[in-house]
């Protein structure tokens, strides 16, 4: 058995939109604040030179939203209600979604902005991957490329609304992309939007998840490692309470 990491790291020195707060206590500081909180609590003495190198743990405390990073997008991001029923939030998805068979795609010559169904059609016929229901459909758009700059935001492709339906047709539940977002790019919905006045063209790969349940990973890594299918992907969500997304450890296992 063979792991390849999927993930990208949690990075405070990278651009974000919204930056990262990471702040570390290390040992020595550590060591101050467990004689402080023993006093405080427990009424108890300690001095820090009892502690072996005066030192006791480190610690990191990080400000930063679950969208950071590998995460996984629950139904309840792309809305508050859904066609389908009450969409699930992160701690809610079956764990059964995101230890599955996997299947790459290659979306590195398509032009920023979105491709439709009749090319994803056309890629699994290339590879030769009959999609069976659950599988994990992986999107290699270059991205990684950019990653911890100003330009992993703007220049990717993503899918449009056919798109998606049409992986969902063939009972796909777990969409990733190593992009920052399964859609175009903000600055590419927008200036299309500001062209043509088309309400369509906002986030259709998010808003599809009003019509009908699925998830997506966002910000993979490491997708040109992995061949187009023969291997399973898991990608388990943290389990925050009532959240619309978690951070994932995404990992595929080639045997």
């Amino acid at each position: 058995m063979r792991l390849i990491d999927l993930s990208s790291p949690v990075d405070a020195t990278s651009w974000e939109p919204d930056p990262i707060e990471h702040s570390i206590m290390t040992p020595a500081q550590g060591a101050r604040h467990l004689v402080a909180e023993m006093e405080q609590h427990f009424g108890l003495s300690l001095d820090t030179d009892d502690l072996p190198d005066g030192e006791f743990l480190n610690n990191d405390t990080l400000t930063l939203t679950t969208h950071v990073g590998t995460h996984v997008d629950a139904p309840t991001h792309y809305g508050s209600t859904a066609a389908y029923g009450q969409p699930k939030t992160i701690d809610q998805v079956p764990l059964e979604w995101f230890y599955r068979p996997g299947v790459v795609l290659d979306l590195t010559a398509a032009d920023v902005g979105s491709v439709d169904a009749r090319f994803i059609a056309a890629e699994l016929d290339r590879v030769g991957h009959e999609v069976r229901p659950y599988d994990i459909v992986l999107l290699r758009t270059g991205a990684e490329e950019w990653s911890g700059t100003q330009r992993y935001f703007t220049d990717f492709t993503g899918l449009d609304g056919s798109a998606v339906h049409y992986l969902l047709d063939l009972g796909v539940r777990v969409i990733g992309t190593d992009a920052f977002s399964l859609d175009a790019p903000f600055t590419h919905i927008m200036e299309r939007y500001a062209d043509t006045g088309d309400r369509t063209l906002l986030w259709p790969a998010h808003f599809a998840g009003r019509e009908r349940e699925y998830c997506q990973i966002e910000r993979l890594a490491n997708l040109g490692a992995l061949p187009s299918s023969g291997f399973s992907v898991v990608c388990f969500p943290v389990r925050i309470a009532r959240a619309g997304a978690g951070w994932a450890r995404a990992v595929a296992v080639l045997d």
